[in-house]
């Protein structure tokens, strides 16, 4: 028996549709916000905030701020692991 299945279900259940990552929304998200921090990650390395459309334009300028920002894509879009 592995620890999941000893905590009873199949693991921690999530939303059913991807949610907004602007704290307190739980709106479904539309884009896909890649991002890195140059001084902790390599050249390659994207992480990945979601955002509806109400939040898209603040989270991208939270991270444009801190040049973060790489860029945001529509949530169709295959953008690969992170």
């Amino acid at each position: 028996m592995d620890l999941l299945s000893s905590l009873g279900g199949d693991g921690p259940q999530g939303p059913e549709s991807p949610q907004c990552s602007r704290k307190g929304c739980r709106a479904e998200a539309a884009w896909q916000i890649l991002w890195n921090n140059p001084k902790i990650h390599d050249e390659q390395r994207r992480k990945i905030w979601l955002a509806c459309d109400e939040h898209r334009s603040w989270l991208e300028d939270f991270l444009r701020q801190r040049l973060f920002w790489r860029r945001t894509a529509d949530m169709s879009e295959d953008v690969g692991p992170g």
